[in-house]
C-alpha cells in the first residue's frame, strides 16, 4: 500500500478498508508515515466523512495501537462514564461514588483538562496527597476492594489517539464527527468496562453547538460501542450555562461534597441522577430510570455515597480529614462581580465563564501550562434568578491581580439581564440508545 493513494481514495469520497486503516494507524505510530500525510488524510476525512464501518475500523485500529485494560478479574459487570467536555462539570466526582455505593463497580481512567473544559484528574489533584497513577494490577485490586478507582490515563493506552489528536488540534480537523467519535470511544473500549454511559453536551460551553449535532455524534458513538459488544447509552445535555455553581478545581470538589451530602444544586443533581440511572441500567442492576432513581436517592440520603467517596479517596492516599472539614486551598485574591442592573438573569454564557476561569489560572492553554488549583469562579446567581443592581453575581478567585482584572473585563460579554423571567431549557434533552 502507498499512503498517497489512500489519501487520494478518501479525498475522492471512497471508503477505506479495515486493512488500509490499520496500515495508516500502525505506520503513523511507528513513524513510517509522516505527520503531513496523516494531516492530509484528516482533512480529507473532515470533508468526505467516514461510514459506520470505517469509523468502527478506525476505532479498533486506535484501540489496538496500545495497552488494553482487562477488567475480567473483577468477575462481574463494570461501568464507565464519559463527558464530551463541559464547564463546571464535576459529575464524575458525584456519579462514580454514587453508582459504586449501589454495588456496581466503577473502574475509570480520566484525563487532565486542556483549553476551556476542565479535567477530572485536575479536580481530584486539589485533594492533598491523593495518588492518581497506579499500575493495572493495583487499579483492579482497588476496584475489587472498594468498588471504585479513578486514575490518570496511562501513557500506553491508545497512543495513536494521542498523536492523532495533537495533529488534529493544529490542522483545524478537531470537529470531524468520525474523528471525535473514534477518539472518545477508543479510550473507553481500551479501558475495559462492559457498560459505557456517554454525556454528550451541546451549547456555548461544549464542542457541539446544537442538540442536533450532539445527537449525531451520540448515534455514531453508541453504534461503535455496540459493535464492540459494549452496552452503550448516550445522554444529551445542555451546556449553555455552567453546570452547578462552581468552576475551578478545588471549588468543584467542594461543590461535589455538597452534592454527596444531599445539598447539591438542582441542575447538577438532575444530570448526575440521569447519568447514574443509566449506569445502573447498563450494569443490569435495574430495569428502569424510575427504579434506579429510588435506589440512588436512598444511597445519597443514607450517606452511603458520601462514605464511598471518602473510602475511595482514602484508598488512593488522599487526606480525608481535609474533605471532612471542607478545607481545600482556595486562591487568596477573592473579588465579587456585581450586577450592573436589576432584573432576571437570562444568560451566564458557559464559554465566557470558561475563558475567565482559564485567565484566573484554573485551566490550561497548552499541555505544558501550570494550573492554580484554587482558582476559579463561583456563580452566586444562575439563569432564571432575580438580582438587584449592585448585588454580587459571581465570586472570582485567583492568585494574580492582573489576571483578575482581565477576567472582570471579560465577564460582561457573557451575562444578560432582562426585566422579565427567561424560558429555561432542561438540563437533559434526550437519550440515545
Amino acid at each position: 500500500m502507498r499512503m498517497v493513494e489512500l489519501i487520494e481514495k478518501k479525498r475522492n469520497g471512497f471508503s477505506l478498508s479495515g486493512d488500509e486503516i490499520r496500515f495508516i494507524i500502525n505506520g503513523y505510530v511507528k513513524g513510517t508515515i509522516p505527520d503531513y500525510q496523516v494531516a492530509a488524510l484528516a482533512m480529507a476525512i473532515y470533508y468526505k466523512g467516514m461510514d459506520s464501518t470505517e469509523t468502527a475500523e478506525l476505532t479498533s485500529a486506535i484501540v489496538e495501537s496500545g495497552e488494553q485494560i482487562d477488567l475480567s478479574p473483577l468477575g462481574k459487570l463494570t461501568v464507565d462514564k464519559h463527558s464530551s467536555g463541559g464547564v463546571g462539570d464535576k459529575t464524575t466526582l458525584i456519579v462514580a461514588p454514587l453508582v459504586a455505593s449501589c454495588d456496581l463497580p466503577v473502574a475509570k481512567m480520566s484525563v487532565r483538562g486542556l483549553g476551556h473544559t476542565g479535567g477530572t484528574i485536575d479536580k481530584l489533584s486539589s485533594i492533598p496527597e491523593i495518588k492518581l497513577e497506579m499500575d493495572q494490577e493495583a487499579f483492579i485490586s482497588q476496584v475489587k476492594r472498594v468498588g471504585l478507582a479513578i486514575i490518570s490515563q496511562t501513557a500506553d493506552l491508545v497512543p495513536a489517539d494521542k498523536k492523532l489528536y495533537a495533529l488534529r488540534d493544529v490542522t483545524a480537523t478537531v470537529d470531524s464527527l468520525p474523528l471525535i467519535a473514534s477518539s472518545i470511544m477508543s479510550k473507553k473500549i481500551a479501558s475495559g468496562a462492559n457498560g459505557i454511559v456517554l454525556d454528550v453536551k451541546y451549547g456555548s460551553g461544549a464542542f457541539m453547538s446544537s442538540q442536533k449535532e450532539a445527537e449525531q455524534l451520540a448515534k455514531i458513538m453508541v453504534a461503535i460501542g455496540r459493535s464492540f459488544d459494549r452496552q452503550t447509552i448516550a445522554v444529551i445535555s445542555n451546556m449553555d450555562q455552567p453546570l452547578g455553581h462552581a468552576v475551578g478545581n478545588s471549588l468543584e470538589v467542594l461543590e461535589a461534597i455538597d452534592c454527596l451530602q444531599g445539598n447539591g444544586p438542582a441542575d447538577l443533581m438532575e444530570l448526575c441522577y440521569e447519568l447514574a440511572s443509566w449506569m445502573l441500567i447498563v450494569g443490569q442492576k435495574v430495569n428502569s430510570v424510575s427504579e434506579a432513581r429510588q435506589i440512588l436517592d436512598k444511597s445519597l440520603q443514607s450517606g452511603r455515597a458520601w462514605e464511598k467517596f471518602l473510602e475511595f479517596v482514602s484508598a488512593q492516599g488522599g487526606d480525608v480529614q481535609k474533605l471532612l472539614n471542607k478545607d481545600l486551598i482556595l486562591s487568596p485574591l477573592k473579588v465579587d462581580y456585581n450586577s450592573a442592573q436589576e432584573g432576571y438573569v437570562h444568560k451566564i454564557d458557559a464559554r465566557t465563564i470558561a475563558k475567565c476561569a482559564m485567565l484566573l489560572g484554573a485551566g490550561r492553554e497548552t499541555k505544558e501550562s501550570e494550573i492554580d488549583l484554587g482558582a476559579g469562579l463561583y456563580l452566586l446567581r444562575k439563569s432564571g434568578d432575580f438580582v438587584k443592581k449592585g448585588e454580587p453575581l459571581i465570586c472570582l478567585y485567583t492568585s494574580q491581580s492582573e489576571k483578575l482584572d482581565l477576567a472582570l473585563q471579560l465577564l460582561p460579554e457573557g451575562i444578560i439581564i432582562k426585566d422579565h423571567p427567561p424560558a429555561l431549557s432542561p438540563v437533559v434533552s434526550s437519550v440515545v440508545r
